[in-house]
C-alpha cells in the first residue's frame, strides 16, 4: 500500500508514526514545504522569555528519525496539484526547482493552518513578522534583540504569551486587539479582567477595541497606526489568528466557506481514499453540537492518530472536541473548556445560565492556601454543562480537563454537583471546586 502524506507538523507526524506501526510494510512518503517536522509553535513565547533556552528543543520528532523508520521524508517539497481521479500529485522540489509526479493508494492531507495577514498599508516594511513556525521563531528572537518598542497585534493566547515574554525581557510592549478584551474567545470578562490587571501592573500597554489601519517607517517599521491612535514600534508581531492552509484543494473537496476541509467521524474527506486531519479541517464542537474551525495541536495529534486507525477500515470514531485550553500569565494559571457565556449567547441558540464560585482550593488550617475562581456555563433547559473556566495562582487547570469529560458525556449540573471526587487536605476540600460551583447553580 502506497501512502502519501502532505504536510507534517502535528497531525502529519502523528499520522506517520502510527501508520508505520500499523502498516510496517506500506510505503509512506511525506512531502513537506519546510525542512523540519513537529515544531511546537506554542513554545515560541517560552523561548523568547528564556524559559526554554533553545528553540531547537521545541521539536519532538525529526525527518532523520522518521527516515530511520523507513519513511520517505521529502523536506522542502511543495505539492502543486492533486489529481484525485487518477490518484496523482504534482510536486516541486524547492531546492532544485524541478517538478515531479507521484501516485498514491491512500492520501493524507495534513496541510495545517497559516496566520491571517490582512493587507495593511506598509505591511511590507521590515520587522513586521509572523509567529507560526521554526523560521518565524528564529526571526523573532533575532530581531527582538535590538528592539526596544515591541507591538503585538492580536490578543489571543499566542499574542498575550508573547506580550508577557517581551515584557519579561524589559521591552516596551503594546498589545493591540480589535476586541475590547484580551482572550475574548476563551474567557468571560470577569476572568479577562484579572489577566488584564496583571499586564497593566507590569506596564504592558493594552490597546483594546482598536483596529490597526497601517504601518509607517522608512524601510523598517517605526509606527503602528490604529483607528484611534499611534504607537512606536521597532518590531511588530502579527498574531491575528489562523486560517486553514487549503488552497491546494480549493474547489476539489467539500469545505466550509473559510476553506476548512469537511471530514466525517473517521477522518474521511468527500473524496475516496483521501483523509484529512489537523488545522486544515473542521472539528465537531460538542457543546454547540456543530462543526467549527478550532485549530489546536491537541485536536491535530488526535486526528492524525485517527487517520492511521481508520485508513483501511473505519475502526475508531472521532469523539469531537470541547476546545479545552490553558495558559499561564505571570502568576495566574488559567484554563477553559467548552463555551464561554458570551460566546454561547452570541453564537448558539442555547438558553444558557452561568454561576461563579470563589473558594480556597484547600482547607484554611493548612500552612498555605490560595483562592480559586471557577465558572460553570450550562443550558437552563436541559441542565447540561456546556462550558467552564478556572483561574488561580495555584495550578488547578486539570479541573478543566475533568470538566471537558463532563461536557463530552452531557452531564447535568445536578450530576456534577453529586459527582464523587477524593478529598485530602494537601490537595483540596471535602467538596471539590466543581462540586461547589454546581451546588451553587442549584
Amino acid at each position: 500500500m502506497k501512502i502519501v502524506v502532505i504536510g507534517c507538523t502535528h497531525a502529519g507526524t502523528a499520522a506517520v508514526v502510527n501508520l508505520k506501526e500499523l502498516y510496517p510494510d506500506s510505503q509512506i512518503t511525506i512531502y513537506e514545504k519546510n525542512d523540519n517536522v513537529s515544531f511546537l509553535s506554542c513554545g515560541i513565547a517560552l523561548s523568547i522569555g528564556d524559559v526554554v533556552t533553545n528553540p531547537e528543543k521545541l521539536f519532538y520528532n525529526s525527518p532523520e528519525n522518521l527516515a530511520s523508520q523507513g519513511v520517505i521524508t521529502n523536506m522542502k517539497h511543495e505539492v502543486l496539484d492533486i489529481d484525485f481521479n487518477n490518484k496523482k500529485i504534482s510536486v516541486k522540489n524547492l531546492t532544485t526547482g524541478k517538478t515531479l509526479e507521484d501516485t498514491y493508494d491512500k492520501l493524507v492531507l495534513t496541510l495545517g493552518s497559516w496566520p491571517i495577514v490582512p493587507k495593511f498599508e506598509g505591511g511590507n516594511l521590515e520587522n513586521i513578522v509572523l509567529c507560526k513556525n521554526y523560521d518565524h521563531a528564529k526571526t523573532i528572537i533575532e530581531k527582538s534583540k535590538n528592539a526596544k518598542n515591541v507591538v503585538v497585534i492580536g490578543a489571543g493566547y499566542i499574542g498575550v504569551e508573547l506580550a508577557e515574554a517581551f515584557e519579561m525581557k524589559s521591552k516596551n510592549v503594546t498589545l493591540i486587539d480589535a476586541e475590547d478584551r484580551i482572550m475574548a474567545k476563551y474567557l468571560d470578562k470577569d476572568f479577562t479582567d484579572m489577566a488584564e490587571a496583571e499586564f497593566t501592573k507590569r506596564g504592558v500597554n493594552l490597546v483594546l477595541g482598536q483596529k490597526v489601519q497601517k504601518f509607517e517607517g522608512d524601510n523598517k517599521v517605526s509606527k503602528v497606526i490604529t483607528d484611534k491612535g499611534e504607537f512606536k514600534a521597532d518590531l511588530v508581531v502579527l498574531c491575528i489568528g489562523f486560517a486553514p492552509n487549503t488552497n491546494l484543494v480549493k474547489g476539489k473537496l467539500d469545505t466550509l466557506p473559510n476553506g476548512a476541509i469537511i471530514i466525517d467521524e473517521y477522518m474521511r474527506t468527500s473524496e475516496k481514499d483521501v483523509f484529512a486531519a489537523g488545522d486544515c479541517c473542521v472539528v465537531r464542537f460538542n457543546p454547540a453540537k456543530e462543526n467549527r474551525y478550532i485549530p489546536l495541536a491537541t485536536n491535530a495529534v488526535r486526528m492524525g492518530t485517527l487517520v492511521a486507525k481508520n485508513l483501511v477500515h473505519p475502526t475508531l470514531k472521532y469523539m469531537g472536541t470541547q476546545g479545552t485550553s490553558g495558559i499561564k500569565i505571570y502568576d495566574l494559571c488559567i484554563a477553559s473548556t467548552g463555551l464561554t457565556e458570551e460566546v454561547a449567547k452570541n453564537t448558539t441558540n442555547l438558553n444558557v445560565e452561568s454561576v461563579t464560585a470563589t473558594d480556597n482550593y484547600r482547607p484554611e488550617f493548612m500552612p498555605s492556601f490560595e483562592e480559586a475562581k471557577v465558572k460553570l456555563v450550562y443550558d437552563k433547559d436541559t441542565r447540561k454543562v456546556v462550558g467552564g473556566q478556572i483561574i488561580s495562582k495555584i495550578d488547578l487547570t486539570q479541573f478543566m480537563n475533568t470538566l471537558s469529560v463532563v461536557i463530552q458525556n452531557e452531564m447535568t449540573i445536578e450530576e456534577l454537583a453529586m459527582t464523587d471526587f477524593f478529598f485530602q487536605p494537601h490537595f483540596n476540600k471535602p467538596w471539590s471546586l466543581l462540586n461547589i460551583a454546581a451546588l451553587k447553580a442549584l
